[in-house]
């Protein structure tokens, strides 16, 4: 992670991909969504949640 990057909270990436809590959690918990854990607290740095839509939109296209 370089200086400056900015880190999402789970409300935060709901209200971008307009999804719901359990969807977050489970784009987490499959390992699509990258995060990090300080303590209790997960966040997802703004580059992963970048490379997971460009993931999902290349996906969609060679569909």
């Amino acid at each position: 992670m370089t200086p400056g990057t900015e880190l999402l909270t789970v409300p935060q990436v709901m209200a971008r991909l307009q999804l719901g809590r359990s969807a977050v959690y489970d784009l987490l918990r499959s390992g699509q969504l990258a995060s990090i854990t300080l303590g209790r607290a997960r966040r997802i740095p703004a580059h992963a949640l970048a490379d997971f839509i460009r993931t999902r939109l290349d996906q969609e296209a060679a569909a």
